[in-house]
């Protein structure tokens, strides 16, 4: 009877900068979901499944919830508490796991800035001090259950396979909802001329790697606002709201609106718009608040359209909501109180 096989050592690479973190101007790792921003949620549990180094490249979060880890000079200057609410502006950092080190944060730089994940996992692989490393992106809606099933699925591979890649419904392997041989993975960044822009199936090419049908959408990641308010449904049955939609997504749905509707900026004054259905909302109720906006909207429109219509209909609006709210608004035949 052979010896069992002794457990691997894991460690795990989260990849949350570039452009393709940014969501209407802000960072989308830093949104949350489940009350916990997606990087923090994926990093914490990478931080509980790893015995080895866990690696995140990129920019830290930018969400006042989460704050920024401070950046000093040189590749590995500073530490902090993990989880504290630091100040300034970040560089990519590494957390290590295990007893002794689980609660600091090393800030180190990327190498090179904005080359693309390939380039990303080439420049910090020889960090890794395990058998084995999680591939995984900072934006998945679910970062917890996804590493969960990575390390659940990787512990009956046959020898030979050189990790486990996550595959979505629409057939697609997820190359960063992975699990991978650290030597091999090594060595296939080596066999790269160039990894700046190179393509996550180019750095695969020669890997064998066994693919695990993703079931319950662990692969889900946030690409829009939409799919943020879904994952937030599902996750926790949290929907957005106004205190957790950033105002970088209600810019962006205004310019859609404006793009389709042929509008200036001018004539869609979000702020305007946001104090009268607060104010209507706290003076009349919350459903007035829509309907106050849509009659301010016609009223301007009317009037002419110009900025200074809006503005007096919205400003009229208000008036008659503080007025309700005092028992003088007009009654609805036109008498007064």
């Amino acid at each position: 009877m052979s010896a069992p096989r002794s457990r691997a050592r894991i460690g795990a690479i989260i990849l949350s900068g570039g452009r393709a973190s940014r969501m209407g101007g802000i960072d989308k790792t830093a949104l949350e979901v489940a009350g916990r921003s997606m990087l923090r949620r994926t990093t914490d549990a990478a931080l509980d499944a790893c015995d080895g180094t866990v690696i995140v490249v990129g920019t830290p979060p930018t969400d006042p919830a989460t704050g920024r880890y401070p950046a000093e000079a040189g590749p590995n200057a500073g530490s902090m508490p993990y989880g504290a609410a630091p100040t300034g502006t970040g560089a990519p950092f590494i957390l290590r796991s295990g007893q002794s080190a689980a609660s600091r944060v090393v800030v180190m730089s990327e190498e090179p800035a904005g080359g693309g994940p390939v380039a990303a996992i080439t420049a910090v692989i020889g960090r890794v001090d395990a058998d084995e490393v999680l591939l995984l992106a900072g934006d998945l809606a679910a970062g917890d259950r996804t590493v969960a099933a990575l390390v659940a699925a990787g512990r009956d591979d046959p020898t030979g396979v050189d990790g486990v890649v996550l595959v979505d419904a629409a057939g697609r392997r997820q190359w960063l909802c992975a699990r991978i041989r650290t030597q091999v993975l090594a060595e296939a960044t080596a066999r790269l001329t160039n990894p700046v822009g190179a393509r996550m199936s180019d750095l695969f090419a020669d890997l064998h790697c066994r693919d695990l049908p993703d079931a319950t959408g662990v692969t889900t990641d946030v690409d829009t606002w939409q799919d943020l308010s879904r994952a937030r449904s599902r996750e926790s049955g949290a929907r957005m709201n106004d205190r957790t939609l950033p105002p970088e997504a209600l810019d962006e749905w205004s310019s859609i609106l404006r793009d389709r509707f042929g509008l200036d900026a001018e004539q869609v004054p979000i702020a305007l718009v946001l104090d009268l259905a607060r104010d209507v909302a706290h003076d009349v109720a919350r459903p007035a608040a829509p309907l106050s906006a849509f009659v301010a909207g016609l009223v301007a429109g009317r009037a002419g359209g110009t900025p200074e219509d809006t503005a007096a209909a919205l400003a009229e609006v208000v008036a008659l909501a503080g007025a309700w709210a005092e028992g003088r608004a007009p009654r609805s035949d036109g008498s007064g109180v």
